[in-house]
């Protein structure tokens, strides 16, 4: 007996914690190495004394 692949797959259903882990993995928004870049550079010129 051969496996009809198409078949399977109009059948396949994902189990519902492959859907509920991708929805929470794109919907947070984790900072990436620029964004802190980015943060510490302007937490430095924030506190750096004013030229006068």
């Amino acid at each position: 007996m051969m496996i009809d692949f198409n078949e399977e797959l109009k059948n396949f259903k994902p189990c519902l914690n492959v859907e509920q882990a991708e929805e929470a993995i794109y919907s947070n928004d984790l900072k990436d190495f620029t964004d802190i870049v980015k943060e510490t550079v302007k937490d430095v010129m924030a506190n750096q004394p004013k030229e006068k």
